[in-house]
């Protein structure tokens, strides 16, 4: 079976997350997609970080929407996952699109919310401007982002991502058109049913966020489409025994 490898905000494990560097190792790891964040900044710049501030992961503090792209990019993000990444900074979309345009993996692009239609629209264009759409699947917790991006760009490639199935996973995934349905770990083992139906119904279910190594054969069992995995280079080896 093709079980995809997707690196969660880059190889995660190896580099610091959602940076150039953990993107780099990802593709290097043999990632089969991609996975990253995307917020806009207070002067309408895409750029890829998970949180709602900078403060975990940069040497600053504030909301990203608060701060301007200059601001943002000042910041360093790399040294407090280690200091042999001292100096390396958040990525505009626009940088880590460029890095990964030639590579081979896909991009499953989290737009996390809120966020609104220009800013939904800007992010499209530049994956547009790269030829990249057809190589992306653009995903959200917020339904509503899910359909602003239908209505921008209806042949683009949709995810929804969960914190639970629940009896309205169904139908919502069948209103929204989306190719994948990405909940946690926990539900897609002790909802199998869940993960079945969506199979049956073509939707790919990538549980996150599958770091717990001894349950990787148990989630393949449950017929998942992929894994969502700070650990892409370790699943590359693993997706080897699969048979």
């Amino acid at each position: 079976m093709t079980l995809h490898r997707v690196a969660h905000r880059g190889y995660a494990a190896a580099a610091p997350e959602n940076t150039l560097p953990a993107f780099e190792a990802a593709v290097r790891a043999g990632a089969t997609f991609v996975e990253f964040d995307v917020r806009v900044t207070a002067d309408g710049v895409p750029v890829v970080i998970h949180d709602r501030t900078v403060d975990r992961t940069t040497t600053g503090r504030g909301r990203v929407w608060d701060l301007r792209w200059d601001e943002i990019a000042a910041l360093d993000a790399g040294v407090r996952f280690s200091p042999a990444f001292a100096g390396v900074r958040v990525p505009a979309l626009a940088s880590v699109l460029d890095l990964l345009a030639p590579a081979a993996p896909e991009l499953l692009v989290e737009i996390k919310p809120p966020a609104t239609l220009d800013e939904v629209k800007s992010i499209i264009a530049q994956l547009a401007e790269r030829d990249l759409l057809d190589r992306t699947v653009v995903q959200s917790f917020d339904p509503d982002v899910v359909r602003k991006v239908r209505d921008v760009a209806p042949d683009v490639r949709r995810g929804l991502l969960l914190f639970r199935f629940d009896a309205e996973t169904v139908p919502l995934v069948r209103e929204l058109g989306v190719v994948l349905c990405n909940p946690p770990v926990d539900d897609a083992l002790r909802l199998r049913e869940v993960t079945a139906e969506l199979a049956e119904a073509g939707v790919g279910v990538m549980p996150w966020t599958a770091n717990d190594r001894s349950r990787w054969p148990e989630l393949v069992e449950a017929g998942v489409a992929g894994l969502i995995t700070d650990y892409v280079g370790e699943l590359t080896g693993f997706s080897l025994t699969i048979r």
